[in-house]
């Protein structure tokens, strides 16, 4: 079973264990604290979140210690993708593409102009720019739009094979994941699929510092079901990363 990390035992044992974590964990804390109390709602909020993290470093910001691990998380998003049948004419859209950790993987593959990246952090799609030329990218066309919410508005419909978000959903409160729910089956093909991680516990849901969310499996299938969406838990990737996986496709 996943612990509840608002709890006060959990806290302080994994606090005796990795002291040396304690003071970062202590200017996150003061950090969070003063961004929450200058932005009500979640976005503007993260947002800043974001802004801040960038100052000290793109790869940091999207969750990835160094470039090594910045470069094998997003090869494990895209060899996932691959086995599971991603091709290149494929249309795909990444949800919080951040600084292309697999985005630039996926946008060498897929057939040009067949990309697509959105991000809250206009920040962070800054850093996206300077990978598409890193990598000589710029052929692909790839487009990359910074967004304030999941409603998809300017996208059109039917458009994607592949909708992907790796640790949105982590980061984001339930109204969030239903906004997106309420609008994905639009955008997606009559045979494509949405896949998208989660901080999954078996015990009560909760947030830490409202930065990070965990929720139990059953909550996000009937949320799903309540949109009239298929949702599978996705067992292949269950050994692949700490964070869970499920699959929505559009109901026939």
């Amino acid at each position: 079973m996943k612990r509840t990390r608002t709890n006060l035992t959990h806290q302080a044992h994994y606090a005796i264990r990795r002291p040396w974590r304690i003071p970062s964990h202590l200017r996150r804390l003061t950090r969070d604290s003063w961004l929450r109390l200058r932005h009500a709602d979640h976005v503007s909020y993260y947002r800043a979140v974001m802004k801040s993290d960038i100052i000290r470093g793109a790869e940091g910001a999207v969750g990835s210690h160094n470039h090594k691990r910045w470069l094998a998380l997003g090869r494990l998003q895209f060899d996932y993708m691959m086995d599971h049948g991603l091709k290149p004419e494929f249309r795909m859209l990444e949800i919080g593409c951040g600084n292309l950790r697999a985005g630039h993987l996926f946008i060498d593959y897929l057939d040009r102009g067949n990309y697509y990246g959105i991000d809250i952090s206009p920040d962070i799609l800054i850093s996206a720019l300077d990978k598409v030329a890193e990598h000589d990218l710029q052929d692909k066309v790839p487009h990359l739009t910074s967004v304030r919410d999941l409603r998809f508005a300017f996208l059109p419909d039917g458009h994607f094979d592949v909708v992907h978000a790796h640790s949105v959903f982590s980061h984001s409160p339930l109204y969030v994941i239903e906004e997106c729910f309420a609008n994905i089956g639009r955008i997606l093909t009559r045979d494509g699929w949405f896949d998208f991680t989660f901080g999954r516990t078996d015990g009560k849901e909760h947030q830490v510092l409202r930065e990070d969310f965990y929720y139990r499996t059953e909550t996000l299938l009937a949320l799903a079901d309540r949109h009239h969406l298929n949702a599978t838990f996705m067992d292949d990737w269950a050994n692949l990363h700490k964070q869970s996986k499920i699959r929505i496709t559009r109901r026939s």
